[in-house]
């Protein structure tokens, strides 16, 4: 590899750079370096303020080109302990006096950012630097994973089934938790989730302390958690949150609660669900038979009806439901009262009105 670099250093100076540079890293992998010995090597190679971060752990190592740990401040009055938020993946960001570049890249492990690299250059960047940030990546999660544990949501979804499986005995799921980041005494809270953003972007949010833990699993999502902010859900996510204490109750309540999920009611907590969660046990076939499943499944042909049905039935107020349609409340009773005869329940009445949620919500568990 040596001869290789000489030989394209004679031909093509700028490859046969990127060659030993692959090699300076190559190297230091196989030193099994850690992250403070990875920075200062990157900082001398680049002659420049080198840096890497961890989302998880907070922590931030910056070493300047002589070697030594470089200071939360510097000649330059603006040189953060970190690059500037508005410098991205490859992108490079000068500072407001226009004296140093900051070149960064992110730090990947299975799949998930877990951090940056980055480089400080009095100057506008070389050649190199781009290389130099990607081998720095590689070998800071390499570091990450072997002397971990690695800080990383997303997990292997072999040991989080194992967890939540109700199949497997007391010691394989202890040995499961303890693999995963978790205390053998401390009980974990599983949410089932249904979302189009990133599986570790929600379970990030929804416990930022940690640990917390995320594996997609046929057609859900798991978040296992030591603690859950159901106020912290981003919009467009649909979850059921199961009781703190064993898993594989815990998966089984969040399952259910999924299912009662709405978009007016888009997280639900198995706890909130009381006698209701009783329906999801009713076998499907004996809830289509019902008379009033029945009706409510030829209603739902018609958006507005379902919709308006299910703003009264949520608010049990005329008023209130014309409040969330945006209609005016003389136009909600001629629908609501066009709706019973439809179904052949009297809304108005307390006990119609209890007749007709039990059918909206049984059909909804049809339709899930």
């Amino acid at each position: 590899m040596e001869a290789l670099a000489q030989r394209l250093s004679h031909l093509d100076p700028e490859a046969g750079g990127a060659v030993r540079v692959v090699m300076f890293y190559d190297t230091l992998m196989r030193r099994r370096v850690d992250l403070p010995a990875l920075a200062r090597a990157s900082a001398v190679l680049a002659e420049c303020v080198a840096g890497i971060r961890l989302h998880g752990t907070g922590q931030v190592i910056r070493v300047g080109p002589d070697g030594r740990e470089a200071p939360t401040t510097s000649a330059v009055p603006t040189t953060p302990t970190a690059p500037p938020a508005d410098a991205t993946d490859g992108t490079d960001v000068a500072d407001a006096a226009g004296r140093v570049a900051y070149v960064t890249t992110a730090i990947t492990l299975d799949e998930e950012e877990i951090g940056a690299v980055w480089l400080e250059r009095p100057g506008p960047p070389v050649p190199l630097d781009e290389l130099l940030l990607d081998r720095l990546a590689i070998a800071a999660a390499a570091v990450v994973e072997r002397y971990g544990p690695a800080r990383t949501t997303m997990a292997d979804p072999a040991l989080v089934e194992l967890v939540i499986s109700a199949d497997g005995d007391e010691a394989a799921t202890a040995r499961a938790l303890r693999l995963l980041g978790f205390a053998a005494d401390a009980p974990v809270r599983v949410v089932a989730v249904r979302s189009e953003l990133p599986l570790d972007r929600v379970a990030g949010l929804i416990c930022p302390s940690r640990p917390v833990k995320a594996a997609p699993l046929a057609d859900v999502g798991v978040v296992l958690a030591t603690a859950v902010d159901p106020a912290r859900f981003p919009a467009g996510v649909r979850a059921g949150i199961g009781a703190a204490g064993h898993p594989v109750r815990g998966w089984q309540e969040a399952r259910t609660a999924l299912r009662f999920t709405t978009a007016r009611r888009p997280v639900v907590h198995h706890d909130d669900l009381g006698a209701l969660a009783l329906l999801a046990e009713v076998p499907q076939d004996v809830a289509r038979g019902n008379a009033d499943v029945a009706a409510v499944t030829r209603l739902a042909a018609d958006p507005d009806d379902l919709e308006t049905l299910d703003a009264y039935c949520a608010t049990g107020s005329l008023r209130r439901a014309a409040d969330l349609l945006h209609l005016h409340h003389s136009s909600v009773a001629r629908r609501v009262e066009q709706l019973g005869r439809s179904l052949g329940i009297d809304l108005t009445d307390p006990t119609g009105l209890v007749r007709a949620r039990l059918a909206l919500t049984s059909w909804r568990l049809l339709d899930t």
